[in-house]
């Protein structure tokens, strides 16, 4: 582990803005997420204003804030041909300045005065995403893309508003990148990270789910 001064900055705070019914009457989905006014408070399940529908893939304290990069958004604006604006990838954070889907797991992110985050996991692109982007083949563009954005856990309880500065304030030397759990890291990578104790335990699961595509 070591520190590091990369420093950006929240463009905007998003949060649910209204339920959506997916297509097929599968349920309801909170991916429509605008930016807010203020100071918002974040707890361990994440934005305190904000809510999921599926419980069962989203949220919970490995996925309790999800963040996308300005850059990346930018390229897919420029791709697509339209405007998407904060939140439309229904991220909590839009971010500048410091990398996201090039985060390394397990670093640990100051946002604000008191607010600590650790980058956790990808971003899965899945049918609710595909049915609120209507663009073709779009979850199979997503994943050949790989700007995901991350999850993160909430190391800290704070709060957060747009103009706040992140600081990664540390960083592990394992190596392995959030993108690489879509693309597949290096296995000597992998091993270092799985060695190190007390991981979040989606990290763990999609870890040793490319532990066991190594092996065969």
């Amino acid at each position: 582990m070591h520190r590091t001064e990369a420093t950006g900055t929240v463009l905007a705070v998003c949060a649910v803005h209204e339920e959506h019914a997916l297509a097929g009457g599968v349920g309801h989905s909170a991916i429509d997420k605008r930016a807010v006014d203020g100071h918002v408070d974040v707890n361990e399940l994440g934005l305190t204003i904000d809510h999921v529908c599926d419980t069962k893939h989203h949220g919970g304290i490995d996925q309790a804030v999800y963040a996308y990069g300005e850059d990346e958004a930018q390229r897919w604006a420029g791709e697509l041909g339209r405007d998407l604006p904060y939140g439309w990838f229904g991220e909590n954070l839009r971010i500048a300045g410091i990398e996201t889907t090039d985060a390394t797991i397990g670093e640990r992110w100051q946002v604000g005065e008191n607010l600590e985050l650790e980058v956790t996991i990808a971003r899965t692109p899945c049918r609710t995403f595909a049915d609120w982007a209507q663009e073709d083949q779009w979850i199979k563009r997503f994943y050949a893309r790989a700007d995901v954005g991350c999850y993160l856990r909430v190391v800290t309880p704070g709060r957060v508003r747009a103009g706040d500065a992140v600081t990664v304030v540390s960083r592990p030397d394992h190596g392995v990148l959030v993108r690489h759990l879509i693309t597949g890291p290096d296995p000597d990578s992998l091993a270092n990270l799985l060695a190190i104790d007390d991981l979040p335990a989606k990290v763990v699961r999609d870890a040793k789910r490319w532990h066991r595509l190594a092996k065969r």
